[in-house]
């Protein structure tokens, strides 16, 4: 289906009963999303951030390799289309933020918009949550790491400066390829790479902290891009630049093959099994620690081009973690002059 990563609906691992339509309709629906709390939190020892905001459940962007897809499932959806197609909106989402920040019981840390699904996803255009959750984050002068592969995000350029006065602020650009005709099929809804860097140069101008993320690097697909990638985000103000090789959980395995099956048949099998050879003989490794760089020899191999690469375009590593809290504070808490 055109501007769709995947093709069809595959089962949900959790659903006894599977219904299938004679014929499903491509548009995109959007339900709301009654969660009663927004920042999520995780101990992940090999995640960057210990808390973040998802202002929506599933991701019309649509990339191929996504492998937030299988949360769907625990909607009752599927990873497949219904992850694209199928958009769960927490419109209370900075109301929720601005309740939790102001109890007592908040401990200011830097919060990732987002850490699941993209928080500039197209529907933002128009729902505007993620920059009213940003509006709360600057007046509480709370630490914000955006990660997006959209040019949106510098329509927030001024509350991302605001919040960057008081080192409270970083944003990382997902720049997968510098192929527009590779991301159109493999991350269909999204900005061109073009449109990225120019999204990377604006916030530079703006003093911004701004850097790239190399996610996912595809063995056999994109990893021959590093060197470019790294130096094209240079040339454009990038500061710092991150990578994360590809995982295939769950339903994302069987979609990412059709997809390759699809748009990239002769690379199948090299791209495949180079993903084996890193992932321990099969497509996903669920294991912290190696789940996000990898092992083995061809893991090493990309490792060491990213480490080359990133030393020549002259980028650092700057992790969500160094963003300052210092500043933070709760309205309510403000003295009153009379």
């Amino acid at each position: 289906m055109k501007g769709r990563g995947a093709a069809h609906n595959p089962g949900n691992r959790f659903e006894r009963i599977e219904a299938e339509p004679e014929e499903f309709d491509p548009g995109t629906v959007y339900l709301r999303d009654r969660s009663r709390s927004i920042i999520a939190r995780n101990a992940s020892p090999d995640i960057p951030f210990e808390a973040s905001v998802n202002p929506y459940r599933g991701c019309e962007h649509g990339c191929a390799y996504c492998y937030a897809r299988p949360t769907h499932e625990y909607l009752g959806f599927s990873a497949g289309l219904d992850f694209e197609s199928r958009i769960l909106v927490k419109e209370d989402a900075p109301e929720l933020l601005r309740r939790e920040l102001s109890s007592p019981r908040w401990e200011p840390k830097p919060l990732a918009l987002s850490g699941v699904t993209d928080p500039y996803q197209p529907v933002e255009k128009r729902l505007r949550l993620t920059r009213r959750c940003l509006e709360v984050l600057a007046e509480f002068r709370n630490p914000a790491a955006v990660i997006t592969k959209n040019h949106l995000v510098t329509r927030d350029i001024d509350l991302l400066c605001e919040l960057a006065r008081y080192g409270a602020a970083s944003v990382a650009i997902s720049l997968t390829t510098l192929d527009d005709d590779l991301r159109r099929v493999l991350e269909p809804r999204t900005s061109r790479p073009a449109r990225r860097l120019a999204a990377v140069k604006r916030l530079a101008a703006a003093n911004i902290p701004v850097g790239v993320m190399v996610a996912p690097v595809i063995p056999g697909l994109n990893d021959h891009e590093i060197p470019q990638i790294l130096s094209a985000a240079a040339g454009a103000g990038a500061r710092f630049a991150g990578y994360t090789p590809i995982r295939l959980p769950h339903a994302v395995a069987p979609l990412f093959e059709d997809w390759l099956e699809r748009h990239r048949p002769a690379a199948k099998e090299k791209v495949l099994g180079r993903i084996r050879s890193i992932r321990g003989g099969k497509l996903n490794d669920p294991h912290f620690g190696s789940r996000m760089r990898g092992e083995g020899f061809y893991a090493g191999h990309i490792r060491q081009l990213f480490r080359i690469s990133r030393r020549r375009a002259g980028l650092s590593d700057r992790p969500a973690e160094q963003l300052s809290v210092a500043a933070f504070r709760r309205p309510t808490e403000q003295p009153r002059l009379f």
